[in-house]
């Protein structure tokens, strides 16, 4: 018969096999290669109201990504939110009535189904004036997957805050939709620069394999 000889005190540490997200960039996330359900959040934001310059097509097509993507983290056991933003105040010689009929205007859902929280802000940016940073701390969540749109104003900015918050931050990028499909490359750099200044960016289907693994 064989007997245990460590300490009572001591107990077995079952370690966390390390996943990272395929082909990320400008760098393998998360940094820390710990994908676990109870620390992980799926962010869908959407504008209060119709977004001009979006084309219906382009969001309808963004939210069919973030719907599968969502199926995927909830049955990862991770969560999903609902971030609902104001839209930009628009300024004379900033806008015209030419951007809807160019881009076309998108209205997203009010609610979406596969979203077990949802909360609205006061702002652009979708930690300003909610409830978000208390819900995702009160919870331990750590680690974020941000879609929606408008890109350029809303995902763009929440991320931006929340990598200052100290969250790890990945920008899904086929699963949101921009105001101007032309600066999209633009926007995206802006997350890259400086070795990942606001975190890192990278696929659905990439993020999808590695919640399987």
């Amino acid at each position: 018969m064989t007997t245990d000889s460590r300490p009572a005190s001591i107990e077995r540490i079952d370690l966390q096999p390390e996943v990272w997200v395929a082909d990320t960039t400008p760098y393998p996330w998360p940094y820390d290669a710990r994908l676990e359900p109870e620390r992980l959040a799926l962010l869908v934001i959407v504008p209060d109201g119709a977004a001009p310059g979006i084309s219906p097509a382009a969001g309808d097509e963004a939210m069919a990504v973030i719907a599968g993507l969502a199926q995927s983290v909830t049955a990862f056991g991770a969560s999903v939110l609902q971030v609902t933003t104001a839209g930009p105040v628009l300024r004379a010689g900033h806008a015209t009535d030419t951007d809807a009929a160019v881009g076309g205007t998108w209205t997203p859902p009010t609610a979406l189904p596969f979203a077990a929280t949802s909360m609205q802000s006061i702002g652009i940016d979708g930690f300003f004036g909610s409830r978000l940073d208390a819900v995702l701390r009160s919870t331990h969540i750590t680690h974020l997957l941000l879609t929606g749109a408008p890109l350029e104003t809303s995902v763009h900015s929440t991320m931006r805050a929340a990598n200052d918050m100290g969250y790890e931050c990945l920008l899904v990028e086929d699963a949101t939709a921009a105001l101007d499909p032309e600066l999209k490359r633009n926007t995206l750099s802006m997350v890259e620069m400086s070795g990942g200044i606001f975190g890192a960016i990278g696929s659905s289907a990439a993020v999808v394999a590695a919640l399987e693994l």
